[in-house]
């Protein structure tokens, strides 16, 4: 017998690849930007022009109003005594002053009412610090709000330096009232306090847009500020008279006129002025209100405009 003679195994043809797509085109920019034009696309996030950014601004004044005393009211939330910290804080400050500058250095000696005048001093300087303090903040601290929701920028800033006044104004009526216990009275004078309040407002919010702005990008700068707003204090004459400096020298003529026009020096002076009796307005530089507006709309303009340059930036990279 013969073997059966193998079967030949089918062989499976592969059918060829396909043919790749062809690349695909996109118009020029040009026609892109044509395109969203002529259906009414904007960019988000885009930086309006400053009116409009005034104006949308203005729209949120009840949102910058109720951020504000919301933080105000849970500021001092977890605390037994509460807002009655917004006093005792620049009160315990201004005693530990007290005993190292009026009493260990002297300074009581050449400054009459020095309750008073460090007092005052006091509670104006921690409105501004506060303010600046804040400001850094502004941005890096709601990183998660501006990134959520589209809005403008500036009523962060603006809502804690409001937040700020209307700390200082609850402050204020405690300061007043320890300075009729300490004898001053009211006068005239005390009006004044008014149009001094808001050129340091004014003042206080547009250096809060500065920072707010630079520590958006060097969220370090809020670790600095202490050590700068500490100097800063030093040079203000919070706790020493410009004029009247304690120890045997006296500063140059160039260094007092430096530290006069200091702009918290400016508005502490106008505040003294207005409130205690023995610090009466001739005791003031001349141009001590040209340099308080000066400094207001300065600051405030030029801190407007610098933040708002850099709307398209927040909350991004």
């Amino acid at each position: 017998m013969t073997a059966p003679a193998p079967t030949a195994t089918p062989t499976a043809v592969t059918a060829p690849p396909p043919p790749p797509p062809p690349p695909r085109t996109f118009p020029p920019p040009e026609d892109l930007r044509a395109l969203a034009l002529r259906h009414g696309l904007t960019v988000a996030g885009a930086r309006p022009p400053l009116p409009e950014y005034v104006r949308q601004l203005w729209s949120r004044r009840d949102f910058v109003v109720a951020f504000a005393t919301a933080r105000l009211t849970a500021q001092y939330s977890q605390a037994r005594l509460g807002q009655l910290w917004q006093v005792a804080t620049p009160l315990l400050n201004a005693a530990v002053y007290y005993l190292i500058f009026g009493v260990l250095m002297n300074a009581r000696q050449s400054v009459p009412d020095y309750v008073p005048f460090l007092l005052t001093g006091v509670f104006v300087w921690t409105f501004t610090s506060g303010t600046l303090l804040a400001g850094t903040r502004a941005i890096s601290g709601n990183l998660g709000l501006v990134r959520a929701l589209h809005f403008p920028r500036a009523s962060l800033p603006l809502s804690l330096a409001l937040q700020q006044l209307q700390q200082f104004l609850l402050s204020l009526v405690a300061l007043l009232a320890i300075l009729l216990c300490c004898g001053q009275f009211p006068t005239w004078r005390w009006l004044l306090v008014v149009p001094a309040l808001a050129l340091q407002t004014l003042f206080n919010t547009g250096a809060a847009l500065v920072l707010a702005r630079i520590a958006a990008r060097t969220p370090d700068v809020s670790q600095l500020m202490p050590f700068a707003l500490r100097t800063w204090m030093y040079a203000s004459g919070v706790m020493w008279s410009i004029r009247h400096p304690t120890g045997t020298g006296r500063l140059p003529g160039g260094a007092t006129l430096a530290l006069q026009c200091n702009p918290v020096a400016v508005y502490i002076d106008l505040m003294r002025s207005a409130l205690i009796g023995s610090h009466t307005p001739d005791r003031l530089p001349p141009y001590v209100w040209a340099l308080a507006v000066g400094w207001a709309l300065l600051t405030f303009g030029g801190g407007f405009l610098w933040f708002w340059q850099a709307e398209e930036r927040y909350g991004r990279g």
